[in-house]
């Protein structure tokens, strides 16, 4: 089976080239390093000739809602727009966990407009919400430290794997559209300054963490509002394996 994924240099995106391949199909990378430009749609009629499914594993940074919803919003709805004219029969997208919980923030708002825009679009679709990954932790302490003092919210989070992420997309990828999966996440929750303070020592740096609600992430995000739903699919992988390889 012919299967494109967009993002494909990136974390998940790379990962899920890589399992859909180890299954016997073939992958077709869309990122601009590969001559794709999701944001004008140049290269896209081409790299989707004869695809079947599109997984959409994009990720783009952003400062505001309204730069994330345009971005998010250009590149998703050219990618829609082309793979109706290449007639794929099934675009997958990843999302993010409890986004329907979370007001304020300028990627979820974004993330929100690429799942209303592929929830109405013209391609039958699923949409696959995950967890933070395992690495989160260390991805908020390179945003706020200073001077090797990193302020770090008391988030409660389920991480999971990228690679189990990947294993997901790639089996949705090649059955049937199921509108929206159930949540991805790994097997246990997690405090977030906990993970910081571990990943940072299997890589050997000292940082001290200062836990507080009032850097980039305020009380609204308190208590269980990260957490996945009741009938999450459970991936294998631990934060404690994942740390393992981190040393």
């Amino acid at each position: 089976m012919r299967i494109a994924v967009a993002g494909a240099t990136g974390n998940v995106g790379s990962l899920t080239v890589e399992a859909l391949t180890r299954g016997g199909h073939e992958a077709v990378g869309l990122s601009r390093s590969l001559g794709v430009d999701l944001a004008t749609g140049a290269g896209l009629d081409a790299a989707l000739a004869g695809v079947e499914a599109v997984v959409d594993a994009t990720n783009y940074p952003a400062g505001s809602a309204a730069e994330a919803v345009a971005l998010f919003g250009t590149a998703t709805g050219n990618l829609l727009t082309a793979g109706q004219a290449a007639g794929v029969r099934h675009h997958v997208l990843l999302s993010i966990a409890a986004l329907g919980r979370i007001e304020g923030n300028a990627h979820y708002a974004g993330k929100r407009e690429q799942e209303r825009l592929v929830a109405s679009g013209p391609l039958p679709w699923t949409i696959v919400p995950a967890t933070q990954f395992h690495d989160f932790a260390a991805t908020v302490v390179g945003w706020t430290e200073r001077d090797r003092v990193a302020p770090i919210p008391p988030l409660l989070v389920q991480p999971v794997a990228p690679a189990d992420v990947a294993a997901v997309l790639a089996e949705v990828a090649v059955g049937p559209p199921q509108g929206r999966y159930r949540d991805v996440a790994g097997p246990e929750p997690q405090d977030l300054v906990d993970m910081a303070r571990r990943t940072n020592d299997a890589r050997g740096r000292h940082v001290k963490l200062v836990p507080t609600w009032s850097s980039l992430f305020g009380p609204d995000w308190a208590g269980d509002v990260l957490l996945p739903g009741a009938d999450a699919h459970i991936a294998p992988t631990t934060f404690d394996e994942w740390l393992e390889q981190q040393r």
